[in-house]
């Protein structure tokens, strides 16, 4: 393998940090880390950055069968019979639901399926190199603690990627609407939020401007086209600088 190439480095580190590498790719990496100082520069990198993400989240305690899940997939020979997931994105997006697993989809979105996420201008911003864009990452789920919408806007583009990643009952009536919620400011508008699928909103400004501040989001039921103010909420969840 080309271990001189920078772009394949900084994969190999964001995936091992992720935990998204197999189990030799793994063993590997952790080798090249401690034979070279640069390696292990890279994946320190990518833990600090990471790290900082996953503290954005409030704690929870995951529900019983989170932990019964694990055992099924990591000592399967000591449960026989024990039910094992089809992949670890469904267990950790849907399955298992929760918001710390469905905040590791969220970013294993992002850091292995781009396309998904980044559209648009963005997403031609993204595909000019391989090493992962400064961006503001959003996670928003139901009260069970489900992720439902992902969203993500570079830190200074101008568009925000709205895509559904749970089951949502569309309303009977009006429409799902994405605010920002700043702590010194009135909350705004960011976009609507598809039934299915995913959609790209233009923001007035650029996403530093708007969302430097911004700690949460929240997707509300409006029956106005241009809400003056949250209605009753649907979904929650923060906003996280992914730097």
């Amino acid at each position: 393998m080309r271990y001189s190439d920078p772009r394949l480095l900084e994969h190999l580190a964001s995936a091992y940090v992720l935990g998204t590498l197999s189990h030799g790719a793994r063993r590997r990496f952790e080798r090249l880390r401690r034979e070279r100082a640069d390696v292990d520069r890279l994946a320190t990198e990518w833990e600090a950055r990471l790290g900082g993400l996953a503290q954005s989240v409030p704690p929870i305690r995951p529900a019983p069968r989170v932990w019964r899940a694990i055992e099924a997939r990591t000592r399967p020979h000591q449960r026989a019979g024990a039910r094992t997931l089809p992949n670890w994105l469904a267990a950790a997006g849907f399955t298992l639901g929760g918001l710390a697993t469905g905040l590791v989809a969220a970013l294993a979105l992002v850091l292995t399926v781009p396309s998904a996420v980044f559209l648009s201008t963005d997403e031609v911003a993204l595909r000019s190199g391989e090493k992962l864009p400064q961006s503001y990452v959003g996670l928003l789920t139901d009260s069970q603690g489900d992720g439902k919408v992902l969203v993500s806007s570079l830190r200074n583009g101008r568009t925000m990627t709205i895509k559904v990643i749970g089951p949502i009952a569309p309303p009977t009536a009006g429409k799902l609407v994405l605010w920002a919620l700043p702590p010194d400011a009135p909350p705004f508008v960011l976009g609507t939020v598809p039934a299915a699928g995913s959609a790209v909103s233009r923001l007035p400004d650029t996403s530093e401007k708007l969302l430097s501040k911004v700690r949460k989001l929240a997707v509300t039921l409006e029956t106005s086209d241009n809400p003056a103010a949250p209605g009753p909420l649907v979904f929650s969840g923060n906003c996280a600088k992914l730097w």
